[in-house]
């Protein structure tokens, strides 16, 4: 069977495409996925924590579990709570405002609310500064592209040319 390359624009399949990344602490991109416009941003937790590998310095195996992750309230799941934490993995997500209110229906048998760092949280813009940074090409920002593979290959390079600025190869 071949990948199927679900098109961007409402004449491959649907509306549009989202991308999905994980970035490190400087806004570096280390996962690069795309999917669906139509579809929630939620399910494309477990592929991007997938597909993470960070090689060490020397030797030994790449790291594949971050100390923390960062994200907004629309990854705030008791599944991704249990699978983060499963892993060794800082949970730093708030709370939706149904999850709030239905715990407080529920009273005692509720249960406390999950613990947030708030310090930890406010660092959470890096990521949306990453996007911005990535949108300054006029490539990624209209999408010209038609396949979503290609579309992610850009990202791709531009996460590449963002890496070697770091070790001073780009002008």
């Amino acid at each position: 069977d071949e990948p199927v390359d679900h098109g961007i624009g409402r004449s491959r399949g649907g509306l549009s495409t989202k991308v999905h990344q994980l970035v490190d602490g400087k806004g570096r991109p280390l996962t690069i996925l795309v999917g669906p416009g139509h579809a929630g941003d939620s399910p494309m937790l477990p592929g991007l924590l997938d597909g993470l590998s960070v090689p060490r310095p020397g030797r030994g195996r790449p790291r594949t579990r971050p100390d923390a992750l960062l994200a907004d309230k629309a990854y705030c799941s008791a599944a991704h709570r249990r699978m983060l934490t499963g892993r060794g993995i800082k949970v730093v997500i708030p709370q939706r405002a149904d999850q709030i209110a239905h715990r407080k229906r529920r009273g005692q048998r509720g249960g406390r609310p999950p613990a947030l760092d708030a310090n930890a949280y406010k660092g959470r813009n890096v990521v949306e500064r990453s996007f911005n940074t990535a949108k300054q090409c006029r490539g990624l920002a209209t999408r010209y592209d038609k396949h979503a593979t290609i579309y992610r290959a850009a990202f791709v390079l531009f996460a590449a040319l963002t890496w070697l600025e770091l070790i001073g190869d780009t002008a």
